[in-house]
């Protein structure tokens, strides 16, 4: 399990998107209010974002968020109009490592994934290697269901380049649930393009994980936020219904689309 958030709007620095929010994440790393399965999210870190190359990057830390002492001054000094970030707390069977702290990404796709999937490893996860052709199964790093499910997302939307992200993403979790025999799997998902982000809200067998979005917050008049938890006091928050996928794009409304 861990916490989500993500932004996009204007450029604005790390700082602002880490730090200015009275529950942002590194609060959420330690206070966590909505976190079930856990109690804190001391795994590790990671953020995403875009560069002039319009290629993903990522800054990972396999340690918890409140100890990296570079921060503070990569939140001065980076500067994205799009931000994906998490705290994790770690579940069985799946070390801390920077193999296994999140975002993934690819040439093009930023991933992270909030939940974890029931006996995964003696399970499912031979079913989806199975599935994966070689190149997709050999950039596989670490060991997490998050990593394999980024794998057989990104090999769905080669094998079919008409393929939207959201048909993608339903499509994904449909196998999950087929494959793994009625057993819990918590699948909250935030992937970007560059251009839009994209938020699943789902489960199998158990309650959905927390999720919400905010277009209208003071602290970032020209974004749209999602979050695990409210990063802010507004008003303005809205939960991301269950079992839905929200399509954030900076020139239209929010979306939602059903599984």
């Amino acid at each position: 399990m861990c916490r989500l958030a993500a932004y996009l709007g204007v450029p604005v620095p790390l700082g602002r998107f880490l730090f200015d929010p009275p529950h942002g994440l590194p609060r959420q790393a330690w206070a966590p209010q909505e976190l079930r399965y856990a109690r804190l999210n001391a795994d590790g870190f990671g953020v995403g974002w875009y560069g002039e190359d319009a290629r993903p990057l990522t800054y990972i830390n396999p340690a918890p968020i409140w100890s990296d002492p570079n921060l503070t001054q990569l939140g001065r000094a980076l500067r994205s109009g799009l931000w994906i970030g998490s705290v994790r707390s770690a579940t069985e069977g799946n070390p801390v490592s920077h193999a296994n702290t999140q975002p993934f990404r690819d040439e093009e796709l930023l991933f992270d994934h909030n939940g974890f999937i029931e006996g995964f490893h003696t399970g499912l996860r031979a079913r989806l290697c199975a599935e994966l052709r070689p190149e997709f199964l050999a950039a596989i790093r670490g060991n997490t269901e998050s990593e394999h499910l980024f794998a057989l997302l990104r090999q769905m939307l080669a094998e079919d380049t008409a393929l939207s992200m959201e048909r993608a993403l339903a499509r994904l979790v449909h196998r999950v649930e087929a494959w793994n025999d009625g057993r819990v799997a918590l699948l909250n998902i935030l992937v970007s393009d560059g251009s839009r982000i994209y938020a699943l809200r789902h489960a199998v067998a158990d309650p959905c994980p927390s999720l919400y979005y905010n277009t209208d917050d003071e602290l970032f008049p020209d974004g749209q936020l999602i979050a695990s938890e409210r990063l802010t006091e507004s008003d303005y928050w809205q939960v991301v219904p269950e079992h839905q996928i929200l399509i954030l794009d900076p020139g239209r409304p929010p979306e939602l689309v059903e599984l």
